[in-house]
């Protein structure tokens, strides 16, 4: 078996375990960067397939553009600050 195939292999399991974990996980923000880490390390297969030119896109859209905005979206959600989801600021959860 020679380096290049095992290096395949290897880009292969790493794929399908970032992708199964990404999916699986209950926890938002580890699923997200775990679909950073899987537009990472896609772009460096796409390199193995000799198309440097998909895995600059993937790095930079995939993985950076889509990765900060899900970050921030993440951040944006309701119960971050430690208050519970569908309270208003004024603390009042009937909105009366």
């Amino acid at each position: 078996m020679n380096a290049g195939l095992l290096l395949d292999t290897l880009l292969v399991l790493i794929l399908l375990w970032l992708a199964w974990a990404a999916l699986a996980s209950r926890d938002l923000f580890r699923g997200i960067v775990l679909f950073i880490a899987f537009g990472l390390v896609l772009s460096m297969a796409w390199v193995r397939l000799g198309a440097p030119d998909v895995a600059l896109a993937e790095a930079a859209i995939g993985a950076g553009l889509t990765g900060a905005l899900l970050l921030a979206t993440w951040g944006r959600l309701p119960g971050r600050n430690g208050r519970r989801g569908g309270q208003d600021d004024s603390g009042d959860e009937n909105g009366d």
